[in-house]
């Protein structure tokens, strides 16, 4: 795959289809663009361009050290659709990903044609701090793949497990076999504990759709209606799944954000 030497690292990325409108998909933490495959062929064959890369910390981009920020992680998207030579960005990130996108679009919102937000927050708040602070004592102690297993357990539904018990398995053990050093976990994870843009989401002017699984019980619905309650004019939207619906559910997740994208594109 193609790298890009950007804002002091080496991103890992891939772009791919020849539509005039680029779709721009930023992972969640630990996801590697991997995480994506069941979403760029619905979007290829809806006519639309898709870039998709590793963050800093994960996959085959670079993994330097210190504590990431969404901020800093929306830089090296920036970086890379500018180096790239990309305009009227669909901006879409799901969880820490949707992080990262809100900065995007704080920052750099003349770039955006669209912004999708999707099973994420504005600020994590006292439930998710302490999921997240648990996490982030297991890792040093038992490791990133143990912790990834308890991460599978909060991202796809009851019924998922029951019905598509070889789907879950095989879900299961991908997650917990990603490599990914402690190191490089903890710095991701600090981006999903530090991220607060609750007083800023007033400025976001994008055309924005927030996007949630119906039964998110990690990053808790809620949570996810009042960030789009907090975005001027944006369209509210759930699909069937849990956290993981990008991948539980990928049928309705994909109709939902391909009508979302086209009815921006114009």
């Amino acid at each position: 795959m193609p790298t890009a030497d950007v804002n002091g690292i080496t991103i890992n990325y891939l772009l791919e289809g020849e539509g005039d409108q680029t779709v721009v998909l930023v992972n969640g933490l630990a996801d590697d663009l991997a995480s994506w495959d069941f979403q760029v062929p619905d979007l290829l064959e809806a006519g639309l361009r898709v870039l998709r890369f590793d963050n800093r910390g994960i996959g085959e981009s670079d993994k330097p050290a210190g504590a990431y920020t969404s901020r800093l992680l929306a830089d090296d998207t920036k970086a890379l659709v500018d180096h790239l030579g990309i305009t009227d960005v669909h901006l879409m990130g799901v969880s820490m990903g949707g992080m990262i996108a809100q900065e995007y679009a704080l920052a750099h919102p003349g770039d955006l044609r669209s912004l999708t937000l999707a099973c994420t927050y504005a600020a994590p708040g006292e439930f998710c701090s302490r999921m997240f602070d648990m996490w982030g004592d297991l890792a040093p102690e038992m490791g990133v793949p143990f912790v990834m297993r308890d991460v599978a357990l909060w991202a796809f539904t009851v019924p998922f497990f029951e019905q598509r018990p070889d789907d879950a398995a095989e879900f299961e053990q991908a997650m917990a076999g990603l490599p990914m050093t402690v190191d490089a976990y903890l710095s991701q994870l600090n981006v999903i504990q530090a991220h607060d843009t609750t007083d800023r989401l007033g400025q976001i002017s994008v055309p924005t759709l927030v996007l949630a699984g119906e039964e998110d019980i990690l990053i808790p619905v809620r949570l996810s209606r009042r960030l789009h309650e907090a975005i001027p004019g944006s369209t509210w939207a759930t699909v069937p799944g849990g956290h993981a619906c990008l991948w539980e559910s990928p049928d309705p997740f994909n109709r939902a954000v391909i009508a979302f994208v086209t009815s921006s594109a114009s």
